[in-house]
């Protein structure tokens, strides 16, 4: 269990984000059902949240109007301008966690005036408590709301504070990394099966064995090199694995960080 959250969480719209957001409080403990509440046009999303006890809001304006101490504004990029426009006069003055990609900080300060904003990247896997999210304050943010940011984030699994510039690279390393992984377990299925491994079987034992190394790796603390040393014998199968593949991992795993960044910057206008 994360550090608690007691003080009353708002999270404007319920999609696979902002439902994770909302749920995961509830799920990890961290937070009492009642002192969360959400808001969505669609009644039908929120059926899930219902069933744990959240308070669930078909008007944002009416949610907000209950004195949150914070909101999450969890909607796509694209809609939040409108949204931020529409509900600033309740937003003025509260502490408001912006999750949209490539809306800064300054944009989104001088979308709802008077509110004192932080940015937070999550990444999917803070569905199921274990996904990783940057923070970063705002000019008005104050520590408090930065702690209540990285409380909130903490309970979906790792919450770190960074820069501003730094988040677009974390959006890559961390928000791609999903993406990344599930391409290393299919195509290390594949291998196995085209050595004979039947391939359900395969991708359950890759995929177990993974989520064992992970934990052993951040239950520990080791260093990944470490770890590695443990399972290569001198001469050994796993060294002439590695010897194999490092090389080539090296320079693709660059190149698609070098690649994301590139079209992080196109997106975001700042190229071309």
């Amino acid at each position: 269990m994360g550090e608690p959250v007691t003080e009353r969480v708002a999270v404007v719209g319920a999609g696979s984000m902002g439902g994770a957001v909302a749920a995961g409080l509830v799920r990890s403990g961290v937070a009492e059902a009642a002192q969360v509440s959400v808001s969505n046009p669609h009644e039908a999303k929120m059926a899930p949240l219902r069933e744990l006890g959240i308070a669930c809001y078909t008007d944002s304006a009416q949610m907000l109007a209950q004195g949150p101490d914070a909101v999450v504004l969890a909607v796509k990029p694209q809609v939040l301008p409108g949204v931020a426009r529409e509900l600033a006069g309740l937003l003025a003055g509260r502490c408001v966690i912006s999750i949209a990609a490539g809306l800064s900080l300054s944009t989104l300060e001088a979308l709802m005036p008077g509110a004192r904003v932080v940015r937070a990247m999550p990444c999917l896997p803070v569905q199921a408590l274990s996904g990783a999210t940057a923070v970063c304050a705002g000019a008005s943010a104050t520590p408090a709301d930065v702690d209540l940011a990285l409380r909130i984030f903490g309970a979906l699994g790792s919450a770190k504070l960074m820069r501003e510039d730094q988040l677009d690279t974390e959006s890559v390393v961390v928000g791609c990394e999903p993406a990344f992984v599930a391409l290393f377990v299919d195509y290390l299925t594949r291998a196995g099966v085209e050595h004979g491994l039947p391939a359900a079987d395969c991708r359950e034992m890759v995929l177990t064995t993974m989520r064992g190394t992970c934990d052993q790796l951040l239950a520990s603390g080791e260093h990944p090199r470490a770890y590695m040393e443990k399972v290569t014998s001198p001469g050994g199968t796993t060294a002439a694995a590695l010897k194999a593949m490092e090389t080539q991992m090296f320079f693709a795993v660059g190149e698609a960080v070098d690649a994301g960044l590139e079209r992080t910057a196109e997106l975001a206008g700042k190229k071309g």
